[in-house]
């Protein structure tokens, strides 16, 4: 059994259960759907493993330069900041050129910052790399379009899920995969790329397997290009639709976000979407600090906290959303979403036994992992094919939006107003965002959910 074959079959075992589209072009039905998915779910898992490797050690490397701590959080913050700005390019690139080159070029960029993080012997290197990872960072909003390329609508929402699994499964294993290289780093010496820096290394290692993976498997998903390669325009859908005709490559990438705004139901979604994004990253940025002041935790007893989040939502967004989803719908999967996460947030600061502030948490991460496939996938349905890469760029702008303010606004409110604020706060937009799907309800896409 060859490498190629040996991939293609474990990547069955993950999404063998998934539907797809039937396909009139007979290139897209020739291509392996399965290992597409495959790709897309390593992709993201690739990403996000990064990130936790990365974002851990930041204040550590940082510190070792004379970094001062509003150095540190900007160097945290730079990242989302340059994402959210180069989001909704690559996403409307995507609709123009194919997922394919747009999802290559993102895993070489990113590859390219690992490397310079590991060897960067200055503050100005980690920021011009983090710079660098926040620009090429299209592989999410790319990897979304292509789960709608080969879904139906009524699928969509549910193989969602497996983008979610795909961050809980790196968020689980980058924290603890940089811990392991950083050990062994330190084995070979103390300066970069060893020490500390090795696990940076490691990650961009990670990043050239993917690449390798994506070059071989991946196959182009956009239908309009695929159309044109047909020379069959006769299928591309038309122009003067009502949501795609607001939408032009031409458009500046502010444009594309404010006529998603302005879109109805979509506009909606999208705000919910930015509130959770800004919700839980207020607990991201706080969390640490409050279990290490108010409850005497130590590093690893705050690292399980954050794994355990994971593994929930794994476990939701991997395996329940997909047996939930038939039975109840996205709208009803949504507000039951919002309601258990604002619920967790408001009760985590005040949980003073252990096992409360564990349900604490566990409301917070299965209610997020509800909260994600649910909109994710309702943006995906009202969204035509031809802007499926533009709407979702813009979608992934406005969650960057929320983790570029929801760290500086959850600082500030831990320090100027409390210790459980950022909490109670987090809950309160949850609970706006509840407020949104109850005002939207007779409108809110609930394909998912079996006749």
């Amino acid at each position: 059994m060859t490498l190629e074959t040996g991939i293609r079959k474990w990547a069955c075992l993950r999404v063998c259960n998934l539907d797809f589209k039937s396909t009139e072009g007979e290139d897209l039905a020739a291509k392996s759907k399965k290992g597409s998915l495959f790709v897309v779910f390593f992709t993201i898992f690739i990403d996000l493993v990064g990130f936790g490797i990365i974002i851990p050690l930041s204040p550590y490397i940082a510190t070792k330069f004379q970094a001062s701590s509003f150095e540190v959080g900007l160097l945290m913050s730079v990242f989302s900041l340059l994402q959210f700005i180069a989001a909704p390019f690559w996403g409307s690139l995507s609709d123009r050129i194919g997922r394919r080159p747009v999802m290559l070029t993102s895993i070489v960029g990113i590859f390219l910052s690992y490397l310079m993080f590991a060897f960067s012997q200055t503050l100005t290197g980690l920021f011009v790399s983090r710079v660098l990872a926040g620009l090429f960072s299209a592989n999410i909003s790319t990897a979304t379009a292509i789960i709608a390329d080969l879904t139906e609508e009524n699928e969509r929402s549910k193989n969602m899920g497996l983008v979610g699994a795909a961050f809980g499964l790196g968020f689980v294993f980058g924290p603890a995969i940089g811990g392991f290289l950083t050990l062994a780093g330190e084995n070979f010496g103390s300066q970069p790329p060893f020490g500390m820096s090795f696990a940076a290394l490691g990650a961009g290692i990670i990043a050239l397997i993917n690449f390798g993976l994506a070059f071989f498997l991946l196959p182009e998903t956009n239908r309009r290009i695929l159309a044109l390669k047909e020379k069959s325009p006769s299928s591309l859908e038309s122009p003067h639709n009502s949501i795609s005709s607001k939408f032009r490559l031409r458009d500046h990438r502010w444009n594309l976000i404010t006529t998603s705004l302005k879109t109805p139901v979509l506009g909606s979604l999208l705000i919910i979407f930015f509130l959770a994004s800004l919700a839980m990253a207020h607990m991201e940025s706080t969390l640490g600090l409050f279990v290490k002041e108010d409850r005497g935790w130590g590093v690893s007893d705050a690292s399980f906290a954050f794994t355990y989040v994971g593994v929930c939502m794994v476990v939701m967004q991997g395996f329940l959303i997909r047996k939930l989803m038939p039975k109840f719908g996205e709208r009803n999967l949504l507000a039951s979403g919002l309601i258990l996460a604002a619920l967790g947030l408001m009760t985590l600061g005040y949980s003073t036994h252990i096992g409360f502030l564990v349900l604490s948490i566990t409301a917070l991460a299965f209610g997020t992992g509800m909260v994600n496939p649910c909109v994710l996938g309702g943006i995906s349905i009202i969204a035509k094919s031809n802007v499926q890469g533009g709407v979702m760029g813009a979608t992934h702008s406005l969650s960057a939006l929320g983790r570029i303010l929801g760290p500086v606004f959850g600082g500030w409110l831990y320090g100027a107003v409390g210790k459980t604020s950022p909490f109670l706060i987090g809950g309160g937009l949850m609970l706006v965002a509840l407020a949104i799907v109850v005002a939207n309800w007779g409108t809110m896409p609930s394909k998912g959910k079996n006749p």
